[in-house]
């Protein structure tokens, strides 16, 4: 880390400050040497990918406490989760506690979606707490800065907002800026019309103005910013499907093609970026959506929601979703964008938060395994191996939640004795395969062999 600060004190009147540029230039960075020890892979290998613009490492040149990570098809499958206050809950010490969440059970990136209370104080709060990526969509805190009146939104405004949030150290931008006033008749063939937050508030602007989106208008001026806080852009699916049957529509793909167009803009400028995903896609539409994202975007990594494979899973919905996301992932999605139980209820405590990763991260794993990552399912072995010797305790250490397959465990049999016990409660001494099996190869070992 010391080699990272170094580098960007030397660095630091440079007038692109991106980790495209120092790839475009030759330039391996610290921050690329630390992604390819912890992905093992090759230095000049992870630099070529970014030069490529294939993977990024968003990675705010203020937000000094972070520690590099790497998202794109060439890395580790990633998972995001979601944070922050609403306007009828805005604590920031509950905010820290979520952060907590996602830094104990394997966040890899985390958003702050705050739309109540001190948006400011929260999110350098969180920023300062943090050592993973932040990421935020600006329209939040702008619409909160105009007091709700989306209407006095005004380009300048939304500038400062962003430079703001750079100052800051924001990692990355969740920026709609591929919705276009031309789209909108596509929305009236919808079922569920807009599900994106910052969708459905372009919208209201560019109707009561009927001028074109004002994130799109003025995206030169924002990759500007990026450029000089080296914050990465992740392209808003403003019109991403919110049900089934909306799912893969017109709507949903013309606004990737924009998404593709301002990718390439974006590349011209050295900034990063990653293109948002679906929404509700069943389960034999996900490949083909992968696919078409590659072919739109030009192999820009791939950050989807879920996507959720069915609509009836409320209360359940980080299952329904994650169902999806191993899917996505395994096809090419390169990160993941947590759901929690509470998706479609409510604003998530910090057990929703733990919910929501550990579904994820079983996700997210499941597809390197999927994908044949080298090493991915090294765990998974080292974990069979010990639920056949009954070495619970590393059973406990080896899972995604040691917390809760401890829990869970000494629920029935919490004397310490039944940490060295060759049963679980489950089967009993008499009826355990795995010690079944053990005297049968004891026993006629020679026999089968």
């Amino acid at each position: 880390m010391e080699n990272i600060k170094k580098f960007l004190d030397e660095h630091k009147n440079d007038k692109v400050r991106t980790q495209m540029y120092y790839a475009k230039q030759g330039i391996i960075t610290p921050h690329m040497e630390y992604v390819a020890k912890k992905e093992n892979l090759e230095p000049e290998f992870i630099r070529s990918e970014i030069a490529r613009g294939r993977l990024i490492i968003p990675s705010n040149v203020n937000h000094i406490n972070q520690k590099p990570m790497a998202i794109g098809l060439a890395s580790s499958c990633k998972i995001n989760a979601n944070i922050g206050s609403s306007a009828l809950s805005s604590n920031i010490e509950e905010e820290i506690e979520k952060v907590n969440v996602c830094l104990k059970y394997g966040a890899d990136t985390i958003m702050d979606l705050s739309t109540g209370g001190d948006l400011d104080k929260i999110r350098t709060a969180v920023i300062n707490h943090s050592t993973v990526p932040i990421g935020t969509v600006p329209i939040y805190q702008i619409l909160h800065d105009v007091k709700d009146k989306i209407e006095d939104l005004s380009i300048e405004k939304m500038l400062e907002v962003i430079e703001r949030q750079a100052q800051q150290g924001v990692s990355y931008f969740t920026i709609h800026a591929g919705f276009l006033l031309e789209f909108m008749p596509y929305i009236a063939k919808r079922k569920m019309g807009i599900v994106s937050r910052g969708g459905s508030l372009m919208a209201a602007w560019m109707m009561h103005y009927h001028k074109e989106n004002p994130f799109n208008t003025a995206f030169d001026k924002i990759l500007d910013i990026c450029r000089k806080y080296d914050v990465s852009l992740s392209l808003g699916d403003s019109l991403r499907p919110g049900c089934l049957a909306d799912a893969s529509d017109e709507a949903q793909l013309r606004e990737l093609k924009v998404l593709g167009d301002l990718t390439l803009r974006a590349w011209e400028k050295d900034v990063q970026v990653m293109i948002e995903g679906p929404g509700h896609v069943p389960l034999n539409q996900i490949e083909r959506n992968m696919k078409i994202e590659r072919e739109y975007c030009h192999e820009a990594p791939f950050y989807i929601l879920g996507p959720l494979t069915t609509d009836i899973g409320a209360g359940y919905d980080h299952i329904s979703s994650a169902i999806g996301a191993a899917v996505g992932g395994w096809h090419g999605a390169s990160m993941l964008c947590y759901v929690t139980p509470k998706e479609h209820l409510g604003l998530p405590n910090a057990e929703d938060v733990r919910n929501g990763i550990i579904a994820y991260k079983i996700a997210a794993h499941s597809a390197d395994i999927a994908r044949n990552r080298k090493g991915a399912r090294d765990i998974d072995d080292a974990m069979s191996d010990a639920r056949y010797a009954f070495d619970w305790n590393k059973q406990f250490e080896l899972a995604l939640d040691s917390d809760r397959a401890r829990e869970y465990h000494d629920e029935t049999l919490p004397q310490d004795v039944f940490k060295e016990a060759e049963f679980c409660s489950m089967c009993g001494p008499k009826f355990c395969s795995y010690k079944i099996t053990q005297k049968i190869m004891k026993d006629h070992g020679d026999k089968i062999a």
